[in-house]
């Protein structure tokens, strides 16, 4: 069995033309199905686990051991504290589970860091979007948002194929309603048109936009600049610009194709980017930018930290609440991409930038009702300070995107 599966040909999720004609094959039955208001459930299945399986095979099945175990480990802890749940609260509980849920991912974020960049035998494709899933479906069922759900349910959710490797993040209630409600033929066409859409404009991000910014632009300009050195220089400038815009084009695309291959199997799986660029402040640009990632550590890690601090009384200034809870939600997010300075350092940047932002929007607040007292008009708000808004904000992004890419690792500790 083992050698059928070592010769198996690996597919990368979205990662060439000919992927898509086997994905739009394979769902092209579901999508008929629905227009006349039918489920394949065991073939949606059969597809789905073929094309996770196709993932992992190749010489090396250690991914697929790894996706197996996981699966199972995240299922025992889940429907253990769903049992629990209907009987108990405790906190403790609660907070043990949590770290059981996410241990595998921590072990293998932390791994690399601890052990000469080797890489956990726990690790695979898809792992950090799973965690996410399930740690929102075990925090939904502490807050009573989630009451009661199948095995066959959650793994429908968990391992729904179009998402699975890098997201959009779903949620449980939202993606099991879609599933159930089969939409109506006016809606089907309509999701059909979204998917042509999103596919041909993912192709364009993808495999041309990206891949001229990542492949033929950025690797001269790295070496240019490795060669000139120094802290800071003009290519290095350059680098920042030209890897902001491939990372942007490259997920952006990929993330289309997710959204459109999820709506041809009746699922309208959530957007993950609404025009960032054109964001007026860091606080908008969270909103626009990998929104379902933003969404899910704004609900299951910002506001619960803000609501602990305040429950306990650690800060009697409110201000001062959001802005630790600010720093370290943004903190955590710069480890989940991986125990490195500059990850950490990214989402210390983005956590200050956060704090910065709401300071002014407060102080412009304050300003605002002090020139209305002296019978003055308000702080300019029109198209040109947002123009300048949308300027500082691109500029301070790109920043951050230099210091996220690992360049300035390579720049200034060469080796």
């Amino acid at each position: 069995m083992m050698e059928i599966l070592k010769q198996l040909p690996h597919l990368e999720p979205y990662g060439d033309p000919q992927y898509f004609v086997y994905i739009i094959l394979a769902v092209l039955p579901v999508f008929i199905g629905l227009f006349f208001k039918r489920r394949f459930p065991i073939y949606e299945t059969l597809v789905s686990l073929a094309f996770i399986i196709f993932m992992f095979v190749g010489p090396d099945l250690t991914q697929l051991y790894a996706f197996a175990f996981y699966v199972i480990w995240q299922t025992f802890w889940l429907f253990a504290y769903k049992s629990y749940r209907k009987r108990w609260d405790n906190k403790w509980i609660f907070y043990l589970h949590v770290f059981l849920a996410v241990l595998p991912l921590t072990i293998v974020k932390v791994t690399p860091a601890i052990q000469d960049h080797h890489q956990s035998l726990l690790g695979f494709l898809g792992i950090s979007y799973l965690t996410f899933r399930s740690v929102g479906m075990m925090m939904e069922l502490r807050d009573g948002a989630l009451t009661d759900f199948s095995l066959w349910e959650f793994l429908r959710f968990m391992l729904f194929m179009p998402t699975f490797s890098s997201g959009p993040i779903d949620r449980f209630k939202r993606f099991n309603e879609d599933y159930i409600q089969i939409p109506e033929r006016d809606e089907l066409l309509s999701m059909l048109e979204k998917s042509v859409h999103y596919i041909m404009l993912g192709f364009l991000y993808k495999f041309v936009l990206a891949h001229i910014f990542g492949h033929i632009l950025l690797p001269p300009l790295k070496q240019l600049a490795i060669q000139t050195g120094g802290w800071f220089n003009l290519p290095t400038l350059g680098v920042m610009y030209i890897f902001g815009l491939d990372l942007f084009f490259d997920f952006a695309g990929y993330s289309m194709f997710a959204v459109a291959i999820s709506h041809l199997m009746g699922i309208k799986s959530p957007i993950n980017f609404d025009k960032p660029f054109i964001s007026r402040d860091l606080k908008e640009f969270w909103n626009r930018w990998h929104m379902s990632l933003s969404f899910w550590f704004r609900d299951f890690v910002f506001m619960r930290l803000v609501m602990v601090l305040m429950r306990n009384k650690v800060f009697k200034n409110r201000n001062t609440t959001s802005a630790v809870a600010y720093l370290i939600n943004m903190a955590i997010m710069g480890f989940w991409h991986g125990v490195t300075w500059y990850y950490v350092a990214y989402g210390v940047f983005h956590g200050l930038g956060l704090i910065v932002n709401d300071a002014w929007l407060r102080k412009k607040k304050i300003l605002n009702k002090e020139r209305k007292t002296k019978g003055l008009s308000p702080l300019p708000d029109n198209k040109w300070t947002q123009a300048l808004g949308m300027v500082i904000t691109f500029h301070v992004v790109m920043f951050s995107f230099l210091i996220f890419s690992g360049f300035l690792n390579e720049l200034w500790f060469k080796k």
